[in-house]
């Protein structure tokens, strides 16, 4: 499911014009994304957890020119889904 068609559907279901959806989940997505990256995490209940978690530094290999490099210690943007959630995916979901 792209986007798009999250805008469709939530526009389909409420009977609210595209471009306001639009906007809307826009402005949500933009304020996540300035939430993580003022390191703040964000909760929704019984859907999960965007936080950021924090990667330690580590030493990795270049194979073809055989070389050792550090990668420094940073942050990256993670999604937790909610027990609640997960158990429903799990018993819904077909093959």
């Amino acid at each position: 499911m792209t986007k798009a068609d999250i805008v469709n559907e939530i526009s389909k279901n409420t009977g609210i014009e595209k471009v306001t959806v639009q906007k809307t989940v826009e402005a949500f997505m933009e304020s996540i994304k300035t939430s993580l990256e003022t390191g703040n995490n964000v909760y929704l209940r019984g859907f999960g957890s965007f936080v950021v978690k924090k990667r330690a530094e580590k030493t990795a290999r270049n194979i073809s020119k055989n070389t050792t490099i550090i990668i420094p210690e940073h942050f990256i943007p993670s999604f937790k889904p909610a027990k609640t959630f997960v158990s429903k995916v799990k018993s819904s979901v077909k093959k």
